[in-house]
């Protein structure tokens, strides 16, 4: 179905204004687990490719159903194809996982802090997704392997539900034929042929190698799995200002206007979504807030 017919918006105009959808058409649409999906979009427009980076999010709309914050999961170094993977968690997800090649989503954006890819040169690297949060840090990925030669030792630890939750699996293939990065995995319950880890995410931490003061991690996931992993590793010693973390809270406009994702003194949308974890510590896994 076609969602969205492109205006006639001349080039110039596309950049300027932030709350106005620039018009994408899907190229490639492609289930990633049962509730997961991964689109791929080009401009449908005479606007430029939209650049972004790492952890950077777009807010995607669909014309009479509404729009939603999706963090960008392609590759920082092809912006010409635009890369979302998205849970189908709501409405405007649900109608979102219905589109094929061809139908059109409008899309603002790029918005939000990114990881902190030049602050961890020189550093080890390691990445900690839990579930559908490894969406967020793959551009990083992409990032340190384009660049090994600046980084220390980089892991990558995932954690899932089942392995039928796992998403990206035929990457993680090839992500592991890396000499050169440590690729580990385990998920929560066991089911079919499925002979690896099974534990939470943190059971992995003691088993990457890293050297804790010099070290950059990156957590994205649910909350409670990042408020465990960080108590995890204060206790191999690593500094907070050392942690960053993805946090995705209700974030409506993207530009700090309505107010929805205010999270005490900061703007998840404005400040973040990517946080060191010394800015959020007053706050962090607190019930009320």
């Amino acid at each position: 179905m076609s969602t969205l017919t492109p205006p006639e918006y001349p080039a110039a105009v596309l950049p300027s204004d932030p709350m106005l959808p620039r018009p994408f058409r899907i190229l490639r649409a492609r289930a990633e687990n049962a509730d997961t999906f991964t689109l791929e979009l080009e401009p449908a427009d005479r606007g430029p490719a939209l650049t972004f980076a790492p952890g950077q999010f777009t807010m995607l709309y669909i014309f009479g159903v509404g729009e939603v914050p999706i963090s960008i999961s392609g590759d920082p170094s092809r912006p010409q194809t635009l890369v979302h993977t998205v849970r189908a968690v709501g409405a405007v997800t649900r109608a979102m996982r219905q589109l094929k090649p061809g139908d059109m989503l409008g899309v603002r954006g790029p918005f939000g802090a990114a990881w902190p890819m030049e602050a961890a040169a020189g550093n080890d690297v390691l990445l900690i997704a839990g579930g559908i949060g490894l969406a967020p840090l793959r551009p990083a990925l992409y990032s340190l392997l384009a660049q090994r030669d600046r980084y220390g030792k980089i892991a990558l630890l995932i954690g899932a539900r089942s392995p039928e939750d796992l998403i990206f699996r035929k990457e993680l293939e090839k992500w592991r034929s890396h000499l050169d990065l440590d690729v580990l995995v385990t998920v929560d319950h066991a089911t079919g042929a499925w002979r690896g880890n099974v534990g939470v995410v943190t059971t992995l931490i003691g088993r990457a190698a890293f050297d804790p003061m010099h070290l950059t991690a990156m957590l994205c996931g649910p909350e409670i799995m990042m408020r465990f992993t960080v108590q995890e590793l204060f206790k191999r010693e690593v500094p907070a200002a050392s942690l960053y973390l993805s946090m995705e809270r209700n974030m409506k406009c993207a530009l700090g206007f309505c107010g929805h994702c205010q999270w005490g003194p900061e703007f998840i949308c404005l400040d973040g979504p990517v946080f060191r974890y010394d800015r959020l510590a007053p706050l962090f896994g607190k019930r009320e807030v």
